[in-house]
């Protein structure tokens, strides 16, 4: 049984929007037999290369409990179809529809993440074991990327914190660093580092790690990760611009000193570490007061914390917000 704690002032999912709304999409994809469907219950065919040949993969995806979600009124889900056609993947190309074209060749099973640095249970882990020794819980959350666009997405993940426990981090341990597989035959976006330095790096304070918020994504819409997606596990913190939420991670350490992520690497005058969603704090080259929700008309206002300041304010409690881009 899988148990969670939400926090009484904390819809239901269900109560936004109805679970059925997609779980009916995804049997009709089921019953259609491998023919994709277009429209509002449909996917397009080159979206979903997905279904990993791992025997029970999908069925323990599908048996989902229902997450907690802080959410607006008009925070809708994104639908499926752009969620898996509209992303930033680099390893894969510059362009939004790259990672959907260009993924197909990657293979995400067999997986596993390697864990190591300042902590006394290092190792390797499967990522069929991290599915079956971890609670799988729905998270429906706000994305919110650094280049002003948003989306609403229904994600399928376990606890980072749980995860991050299981190897009993040292006293010494203040931050984590994750690590992207570097695979260029799989991945020709990573054939030039004139794109980025690979692999690509990010990193959390412990703190910021151990927050309830904070979950490694195994799939999404009830289904396994696409690989555009990052596939099969990926990290999502739902506070901080979608850069921070590093996909395909095979290596997760504990470090000392705060790790230099890559963004910030690359451009230091416009990338640091934190990236927390503030709309008071511009990015140098546009405003991150407002941003476009993909498939809305209008810009909508930012929000601090992407809505989370409730959850989140207090780990950066006498810092200066607008100096911890």
């Amino acid at each position: 049984m899988l148990i969670q704690v939400r926090p009484r002032s904390v819809p239901h999912s269900s109560e936004i929007t109805p679970y059925s709304s997609y779980i009916t999409r995804r049997d009709l994809v089921y019953a259609a037999g491998g023919m994709f469907l277009t429209g509002s219950v449909g996917k397009p065919v080159n979206a979903i290369n997905l279904r990993y040949d791992s025997p029970g993969l999908n069925s323990t995806i599908q048996n989902l409990s229902e997450g907690y979600s802080k959410l607006n009124i008009d925070d809708n889900l994104t639908p499926y179809s752009d969620v898996v056609s509209y992303n930033n993947f680099y390893e894969f190309g510059l362009g939004k529809t790259d990672p959907n074209r260009l993924s197909k060749s990657f293979k995400p099973i067999p997986w596993s993440v390697k864990i190591d640095g300042e902590c006394a249970k290092p190792g390797q882990i499967d990522f069929e074991e991290i599915l079956s020794t971890f609670d799988i819980e729905e998270r429906i959350y706000r994305m919110r990327c650094v280049e002003a666009w948003s989306m609403v997405i229904p994600w399928v993940g376990i606890s980072l914190a749980q995860f991050i426990k299981r190897f009993e981090p040292l006293s010494t341990a203040k931050f984590v660093r994750f690590e992207t597989v570097f695979r260029p035959d799989e991945m020709p976006g990573q054939k030039s580092r004139r794109i980025l330095p690979w692999p690509y790096i990010e990193g959390l304070r412990l703190d910021e790690a151990m927050n309830p918020l904070a979950i490694l994504a195994v799939g999404l819409y009830g289904e396994v990760l696409p690989k555009q997606n990052g596939a099969p596990i990926r990290l999502v913190v739902p506070w901080k611009y979608g850069f921070k939420s590093i996909k395909s991670i095979v290596r997760i350490s504990f470090t000392r000193d705060m790790p230099r992520n890559t963004w910030n690497i690359m451009a230091p005058q416009e990338y640091g570490f934190y990236a927390n969603v503030n709309p008071d704090v511009d990015h140098p080259r546009w405003s991150q007061s407002r941003e476009r929700r993909i498939g809305d008309f209008f810009r909508r206002p930012t929000l601090k914390f992407n809505g989370y300041t409730e959850e989140v304010a207090h780990l950066y409690s006498g810092m200066n917000l607008k100096r911890n881009y």
